[in-house]
């Protein structure tokens, strides 16, 4: 199967992205949301403090190993398309279009889709006409538990879909002008955040309550169905609490997808991701010592709506929190949308330069970013806010694409797992590449993230089957489509 490469006198990408621009997508595609919510569950999983703390260290440790470790396969095949590419050229074609498949159908169509409506939720707390209550089209019921509809916040989210893929279409310079703006916003609003927790709204009475035995055994989830306050139930809880902290800190690696358009890619693209990554971890591990010293953990474990963080400057701010948390969150949401727009794009146009996509989708447009792969990625992710799952127990509305992201958080591990796998791979198979960056600690710290990596793994096909397995099924739905996309195209070259 060909490679990606462009042909004679077709446009290439404008690289116009320098290790601030790249490290600006690194950070602006891994704080969304998540930070802001995700810790209540993973403290009702774990019931303590200082082990909630570590779950989010694991989450450290596993991201910054992999960064270091990912920095070699993008210096050494620096071209738009980041993991699709990594996992073609150390394993197979069917592997990386697996990876392209599972990122385009769900990964990061649905995950723009989810921060999209967060953003909604958020703007409706200023602005209440916006709710997922309030229809323009009311549900329509096509079973007993999916339905279609169109609230004003769905209306929002897809306008915000569409306003940031129109500007991506008008070239790379648009969308790293609202890339770095947002980024540096949502950076600096994160980073005030844990100043107000941990200056203005320090609570002695939280502080001792959080912090005097701080690592005991707490009363974990009783879903999980292991003893509570044995090592065998912590180990258990840590590792289920990692789809929450390592879906926050998820997509470090898109600015590989964008390789195509960073200024000297093999130094750069390697020292943003490790930059980047570093930053975010820090500014996470430091929200959530701020949270504990602020509230005590069962005000963290039931914060209304999981929304922690909005707890918290409620607290500190009486009357003021859940607005100021509004709009921190709303510009968080809106520049992660952005990144999550402008690095996917690419790697569909890798996979259309293979012949494993729209064949479109493989061009660059006038202003030499590909736009009608922008558009095609644009269009599904506005299609995925409209269906809902409905529980007729209860008569409430949940959103499909939250079901699905469920479902492939296990797989996007696989693939991670595969594509730090391929770095000991393409060390044997092409052990004279070059490799202007090598990955720090190799072996060990390559190791150290495949085998943390699949013990999460492990951990969540053992106790959240529910929501592992469809995964695995959504990824092999992907191989009769690449077996039929590969015959069509070899019956077309006999023909020609």
């Amino acid at each position: 199967m060909p490679h990606s490469a462009p042909a004679a006198g077709e446009q290439t990408f404008v690289r116009g992205l320098n290790l601030f621009d790249a490290t600006m997508v690194v950070i602006g595609v891994m704080i969304g949301s998540g930070i802001f919510i995700v810790s209540a569950d993973m403290s009702r999983l774990i019931g303590s403090p200082g082990w909630m703390l570590m779950a989010w260290g694991i989450t450290g440790v596993l991201t910054i190993t992999a960064a270091l470790s990912y920095g070699e396969l993008a210096s050494m095949l620096p071209h738009a398309g980041g993991m699709y590419i990594y996992l073609r050229e150390a394993f197979s074609p069917l592997w990386g279009f697996l990876y392209g498949w599972t990122l385009f159908t769900v990964i990061q169509t649905g995950t723009i889709a989810a921060v999209a409506v967060a953003f909604a939720r958020f703007l409706s707390i200023a602005f209440p006409p916006v709710s997922e209550s309030s229809y323009v089209i009311p549900p329509i019921h096509i079973s007993s538990g999916y339905a279609l509809s169109l609230s004003t916040a769905q209306l929002v989210a897809i306008a915000v879909i569409a306003l940031l893929t129109w500007t991506n279409t008008r070239g790379l310079e648009y969308g790293k002008i609202v890339q770095n703006l947002f980024t540096s916003a949502k950076t600096l609003a994160l980073a005030a955040l844990i100043v107000a927790g941990l200056f203005l709204g320090w609570n002695a009475t939280a502080v001792h309550t959080n912090f005097t035995n701080t690592f005991r055994l707490g009363t974990f989830d009783s879903s999980l169905g292991v003893a509570a306050g044995s090592i065998f139930g912590l180990i258990v809880a840590l590792g289920v609490a990692q789809s929450g902290s390592l879906f926050s800190a998820d997509s470090w690696h898109d600015v590989t997808i964008v390789a195509g358009e960073v200024r000297n890619p093999r130094r750069n693209v390697p020292l943003a991701m490790a930059l980047g990554v570093i930053a975010v971890i820090v500014l996470y591990l430091l929200a959530n010592v701020a949270y504990l010293a602020v509230l005590p953990l069962p005000a963290i474990q039931h914060a209304q709506d999981d929304r922690v963080a909005t707890a918290m400057l409620q607290a500190i701010f009486p009357g003021y929190g859940p607005m100021l948390m509004a709009i921190a969150i709303m510009i968080s949401t809106f520049g992660c949308v952005n990144s999550l727009v402008l690095a996917g794009a690419r790697a569909y146009y890798a996979m259309a330069q293979d012949g494993l996509f729209f064949r479109r989708a493989g061009v660059l447009n006038r202003a030499r970013v590909p736009g009608w792969s922008l558009v095609v990625q644009g269009v599904w992710a506005a299609a995925l806010v409209l269906p809902r799952t409905y529980d007729p127990a209860t008569g409430k509305y949940g959103n499909l694409y939250s079901n699905l992201l469920d479902y492939v958080i296990s797989a996007a591990l696989l693939f991670y797992i595969l594509t730090i796998a391929g770095i000991f791979r393409l060390r044997r198979t092409r052990p004279d590449a070059e490799r202007p960056y090598r990955a720090i600690g190799y072996p060990v710290v390559p190791a150290i993230y495949i085998l943390g990596a699949t013990a999460v793994l492990a951990i969540l096909f053992a106790y959240r089957s529910s929501t592992t397995w469809p995964g695995l099924v959504l990824v092999l739905i992907g191989v009769p489509v690449y077996l039929a996309i590969r015959g069509r195209r070899q019956k077309k070259e006999a023909y020609q």
